[in-house]
């Protein structure tokens, strides 16, 4: 007897039970992550299909995938963690973190990657004469060095991350094709010896797990790190002056609490401040995609 349901026929393709698959299709319907006719079909809606199909480039599903039940798992203990002033696990610590971040930089590429094309764009990469040197701090996947050695074959990459990253970093460096354009850097951001000269500073989603005073004390490592000249580029999950918007900063401030133990998300005037007190100049937003517009500064 042929299915009498799109549930059923689901369940009869999967293997699954057609109650649970009709109460989760239903409720991915409530959440406008599924579209569902008059003749009870469904289909993705347009942000499913962008994001939750792992053939994509810009998928999400590994982040959702893998990601989130460790998200959750702290999050679960919020109430210890606010009574006790500290996480339970911070992430942010080499021992702790390279498991995590292993796990996730991959993951959240599709975050890194079309802001990281926007600077390569403004900063003219593609028109370079000469050799342009790139500091990556706390590089992760590389993906913002990728991004720019993609736009022009002058451009060498300085990936700074702890020892037990850069396995991670090289594998993506390679996949991508521009291994061989990269050279790394391990240790702590602050300990690390980061060497002088560079064009182009990049601090891709760092300063929010560092926290304000080790954010400070990196910015101006940063600065003695640029040519005369050079361009430090920062994303973050910016808030406002009053820390009253946009809600996915301020909950990002909650992850930063359950995950790191000087964790924050800060506002724009707060890091225009710091680039200023490390001898920076003309502090400046770039709109690029990604949560909040990238700012940039300038060593005099």
């Amino acid at each position: 007897m042929a299915p009498s349901s799109v549930s059923e026929q689901i369940a009869e393709e999967t293997g699954e039970s057609p109650r649970v698959l009709r109460i989760l299709t239903n409720a991915l319907v409530g959440l406008d992550l599924l579209k569902k006719n008059r003749q009870g079909m469904y289909s993705l809606t347009q942000e499913s299909a962008a994001f939750l199909l792992s053939k994509n480039a810009g998928t999400h599903a590994g982040f959702f995938g893998t990601i989130t039940p460790h998200l959750i798992s702290g999050w679960l203990r919020l109430s210890d963690i606010v009574r006790e002033g500290r996480p339970t696990v911070a992430v942010n610590q080499e021992a702790e973190g390279t498991e995590f971040f292993s796990q996730l930089v991959e993951n959240i590429i599709p975050l890194s990657y079309p802001p990281a094309q926007k600077l390569a764009d403004h900063l003219k990469l593609a028109k370079a004469k000469n050799e342009i040197r790139a500091l990556d701090i706390g590089a992760g996947s590389g993906i913002w060095g990728i991004a720019l050695t993609q736009k022009s074959p002058r451009v060498r990459v300085t990936a700074v991350d702890w020892a037990g990253m850069i396995p991670t970093t090289k594998r993506i460096t390679q996949k991508f094709g521009v291994g061989a354009r990269f050279n790394y850097i391990e240790g702590d951001m602050l300990e690390a010896n980061f060497g002088t000269g560079y064009d182009i500073a990049i601090l891709g989603h760092i300063l929010h797990s560092e926290g304000e005073d080790r954010s400070r004390q990196l910015l101006r490592k940063i600065f003695h790190a640029l040519r005369s000249g050079g361009t430090i580029a920062i994303a973050e999950w910016r808030v406002n002056d009053d820390r009253t918007k946009p809600l996915a900063s301020l909950m990002f401030a909650v992850q930063m609490l359950v995950n790191t133990e000087k964790g924050d998300t800060f506002s724009f005037k707060e890091i225009k401040n710091w680039l200023e007190e490390a001898g920076f100049k003309k502090v400046r937003k770039l709109d690029a995609p990604g949560p909040s517009p990238l700012i940039l500064a300038t060593k005099p």
